[in-house]
């Protein structure tokens, strides 16, 4: 921070980018709830058996998320991130492309209510059952161009603009720990990296580092690439292609809620198997009722309307329990909003 208690130049330009965030993605979500609004006397999917969190709270919780990245940006972990209103045209070229769809997304939701696999869903063996979900009920699922590009609106949307900077929680961990290193020698591999928004902030964070892309869907790889200028590859996160201690960290961000519970210790396994002893896993998933049961409302609504199969077990799973029994040892924890992060590292 600058004498005088003012925000760094970078500091600035991060609060600044926080605040058209919100606004941005905020205004975007009223519009598409006023789109997709219940019908007169509709129930809703599923009744919420948990007490409503105190007024303000998520409110606050949610404007925390952009004060922790904010100092991050001001302590120099990371530099100041635009996430995807760098471009004004493109900005708006997403809204429209979102909303547009969120009248299909609705549709389909009210049509399959508590549907499972998708019928279009690509077949062989690249795709296993769990993965051909109809996930967040969002059209093309994991498996279209058009939807690896509308993602990152969707999901900036759904969090008012807070998606960015609660995963950078994970990202935050890991530059602490990684603030005296010498960048150039270091591997770093980003399991399901989705459409790469977390990947291109990996980027910009660590400029010298080897960095990889790893995702299960190949248009979402595409995507992925294109978006953070890193290479990717196409596997699945239970059967990486590294060599055994091969990589100096990972980061697993948004993964294990979509992931049957053996899966989620497949996975922390064969994180393990291909990480270096002394390497690091940069970790962000949904909060879980039991860390803030004032959010216990909203995580148990979220399912409901963004069809999230494994998402009520993985809220009861102990992860620090799946970690410790795939080798790993607890380092650091955050949380913002309904993100919790968590820093581990191979014994």
């Amino acid at each position: 921070m600058a004498q005088g208690g003012g925000f760094t130049g970078e500091g600035r330009r991060q609060a600044r980018a926080g605040a058209l965030k919100a606004a941005w993605w905020g205004l975007a979500g009223l519009a598409a709830r006023r789109l997709v609004r219940r019908r007169e006397g509709e129930s809703p999917i599923s009744p919420a058996t948990s007490e409503p969190a105190p007024r303000g709270f998520a409110r606050a919780q949610w404007l925390e998320a952009f004060e922790k990245d904010r100092r991050d940006v001001e302590q120099g972990l990371y530099p100041a991130m635009d996430d995807m209103l760098a471009n004004p045209a493109e900005a708006v070229r997403a809204a429209i492309d979102m909303l547009t769809d969120a009248r299909e997304v609705d549709a389909r939701r009210r049509r399959l209510g508590g549907g499972e696999a998708r019928d279009d869903a690509p077949e062989g063996g690249a795709y296993p059952a769990y993965y051909r979900q109809n996930f967040h009920f969002q059209s093309g699922g994991w498996f279209t161009a058009a939807s690896a590009r509308r993602y990152e609106a969707q999901v900036e949307t759904l969090f008012a603009g807070a998606a960015g900077a609660m995963r950078r929680r994970a990202l935050s961990l890991l530059a602490r720990a990684w603030r005296a290193r010498d960048q150039r020698q270091l591997m770093v591999a980003d399991i399901a990296c989705g459409s790469g928004g977390f990947l291109r902030d990996l980027a910009r964070t660590f400029p010298r580092a080897g960095l990889i892309g790893v995702d299960l869907s190949a248009a979402y790889a595409r995507e992925a690439a294109e978006r953070s200028g890193v290479a990717t590859i196409q596997a699945k996160a239970e059967r990486l292609p590294f060599a055994d201690a091969s990589l100096d960290a990972a980061a697993c961000v948004y993964l294990f809620h979509e992931l049957p519970a053996a899966v989620r210790k497949a996975v922390a396994v064969e994180i393990a198997r291909v990480l270096k002893p002394g390497g690091l896993l940069a970790f962000a998933d949904s909060v879980q009722p039991s860390e803030e049961p004032r959010l216990a409302r909203l995580l148990e609504v979220f399912p409901a309307y963004f069809h999230e199969p494994y998402f009520a077990d993985y809220g009861r799973t102990d992860l620090t329990a799946v970690f410790a029994e795939a080798g790993f040892v607890e380092r650091g924890r955050d949380r913002a909003f309904l993100t919790s992060a968590m820093l581990l590292e191979k014994r």
